[in-house]
């Protein structure tokens, strides 16, 4: 890149990072509504480790607005530089659109890469220290439970507690729900080639003696990816953990419905924000005679909203598995690039 280049990159990315400041800061103030959460993080570790819990809230909320974050600031950014009249200079210099968008399109991606990988690991790994259910070993009594239908059994598993690697139940009640009715009590339950295990269990019948199993075992369906998935959201992973759960069978067809939109939200972040960047020069980096844009940034905004909503309802569209994942995270994307480049050769007139 040139120094032309340096400059354009070094104006939206101090625009860009003003309107992420400016929405943090009152993400941050809602947040901080939240008294209960910080009395009770400022017992445990302070007050420094409640700001910081909150801190790292919005965040994870900025990351996941930041395509309508990059479109605001890039706008501004481009609005500065029309009203200084140095995108003028810069154009009558004979570099066109297309050429002076080549520094902002690298930062843009190579950024998003970043934030998709290490930025968003970090914050979900600081998060989760902020999570009592996240740093115990087990998860709360109770709050497990599933049913199967699998080789002609019927039946619910409920367990107090899951060991985090999804493959082993603490405190065990099975419910058979095909005739006839029985439940089973187990202190433990390992899940072995598409089988619960049963070390040792005790069977329940109505007006009968309960029977003492050994070695009992269930078929299941399910697999240690799936409840590895289970015990946790999928926006509370990473995008490591995420290919990790992918790489494992997920059987469960909404739980890999979620997990690939997710994935593909956090690698389709370049794109993403590629949409926003191509529709902030597509309507505010044409030449204007006067320095009224206020019309102008109205439309490039109310546009980036339109997308965001867009984006947003393809998205719950590939969770829900009504729209291929790939397509729900990416579609608005494309569309978005296609809008802009359209816009600016007809702008621009074919000049590269």
């Amino acid at each position: 890149m040139n120094r032309i280049d340096w400059i354009i990159v070094r104006r939206l990315a101090g625009s860009i990072g003003l309107t992420i400041t400016v929405l943090c800061g009152l993400l941050v103030l809602v947040e901080a509504f939240s008294t209960s959460r910080f009395a009770t993080l400022s017992r445990i570790g302070g007050p420094h480790v409640a700001v910081l819990a909150i801190a790292v809230a919005a965040a994870r909320t900025i990351i996941d607005t930041l395509p309508l974050s990059v479109l605001i600031g890039a706008v501004t950014g481009l609005v500065n530089l029309q009203a200084s009249r140095e995108m003028t200079v810069i154009q009558a210099s004979g570099m066109s659109i297309w050429r002076l968008m080549r520094g902002p399109v690298a930062a843009t991606i190579a950024g998003a890469a970043l934030v998709a990988t290490v930025g968003h690991a970090a914050v979900v790994h600081l998060d989760r220290g902020f999570n009592a259910s996240r740093s115990e070993a087990v998860t709360r009594a109770g709050s497990f439970w599933t049913e199967e239908r699998v080789a002609g059994t019927h039946y619910i598993i409920e367990a107090g507690y899951v060991h985090p690697s999804g493959e082993t139940l603490g405190t065990v009640s099975v419910f058979m729900l095909d005739p006839p009715r029985q439940r089973l009590e187990a202190e433990t339950a390992e899940l072995l080639d598409g089988e619960w295990r049963l070390p040792t269990a005790t069977r329940f019948f109505a007006n009968r003696v309960p029977e003492d199993l050994t070695d009992y075992r269930l078929p299941t369906a399910r697999t240690g990816g799936d409840l590895r998935a289970r015990l946790a959201s999928v926006r509370d992973l990473t995008v490591f953990e995420l290919a990790a759960s992918l790489a494992s069978r997920l059987s469960d067809p909404d739980i890999r419905a979620r997990t690939w939109t997710r994935f593909a939200t956090l690698i389709g972040m370049p794109v993403t924000l590629l949409g926003s960047l191509v529709v902030a020069f597509a309507f505010t980096a044409g030449y204007r005679r006067t320095n009224k844009y206020g019309a102008t940034v109205l439309y490039g905004i109310v546009l980036g909203f339109v997308v965001f909503v867009l984006t947003e309802m393809a998205v719950r569209a590939g969770e829900a598995g009504v729209i291929q994942p790939v397509v729900a995270v990416l579609g608005p994307a494309v569309v978005a690039i296609m809008a802009g480049a359209t816009v600016l050769l007809n702008k621009e007139d074919g000049r590269t």
